[in-house]
This record gives structure tokens, sequence and C-alpha cells, in this order.
């Protein structure tokens, strides 16, 4: 990833879960997402107590980089609080696949500190899309 600022994004991950709200779970997830034009998007969990409500960071950060009228990204960065690696669930993974290519980093914040770099496609292989499955 040259033209990306890893550790840039990973630090506006990290700041975004400053302002999660996880009073249910305590664990605060933070996703930044980098747009095509070179905004970086926010956003965190926000957790209910109807549990089905709970929307994830990276949902949000989605949602939030579309109202703004974006829909291209290049990469995204996951940081949470504690010692579960916060990979994306099924369903961020969905949406992600909705407006990000399959090559898309994805980068993690471990909890040693370390980030690890998936590929969309590596973490939703053969998404449902709009397009048809590439051989």
């Amino acid at each position: 990833m040259s033209a990306i600022d890893v550790d840039r994004l990973v630090a506006r991950a990290e700041e975004a879960r400053s302002q999660a709200y996880a009073p249910y779970s305590g664990y605060r997830v933070g996703a930044a997402l980098l747009a095509a034009d070179g905004t970086i998007v926010t956003g965190c969990n926000v957790e209910n107590g109807s549990y089905g409500l709970t929307i994830c960071a990276e949902r949000t950060a989605v949602c939030r980089a579309v109202a703004e009228g974006r829909r291209e990204f290049l990469a995204l960065a996951i940081a949470a609080s504690g010692e579960r690696t916060p990979y994306p669930c099924g369903a961020c993974r969905q949406v992600l696949a909705e407006f990000c290519p399959p090559g898309m980093p994805v980068c993690i914040r471990r909890a040693d500190g370390g980030v690890e770099q998936r590929k969309l496609g590596d973490l939703l292989p053969d998404a449902f899309t709009l397009e048809p499955p590439h051989p």
C-alpha cells in the first residue's frame, strides 16, 4: 500500500473508536474509510438495548461516506478496545463489498499494536454484488 498512509488511517480509526457508544459490550470500535478523493470518513459502533439495532463502526463509516456523496473507496482501517482482533462482521463485509473493490486493503489494528492487512475479497470471497464473479 505505497500510496496509502496506513499509520494515518489507523490513527483516524483509533480516534473514531473514542466516540463509540458501547454500554452493553464495552467493545469500542472505530473505522476510517479512505475515499478515492483522499477524504477519510470515520465511524464508530453504536450499540442499542435492542441488540439487532446496533450498528458497527464499518457500516457507520460507509453510510456516512455515502450520505456525503462518496461512492469509491481505497482502504479501510479498523481499531478496537480489548484483546479481540476487530475483523469485520459478515454484515459489514457485505456492505463493504457493495461499494469497495475486492482488492481494497483492510488494515486491522491488533491488540498487540501490530496492523494486519487483508484484502476485502479475502475476507468475503464470492460476495453478492451486481457484478458477476470474476474467474
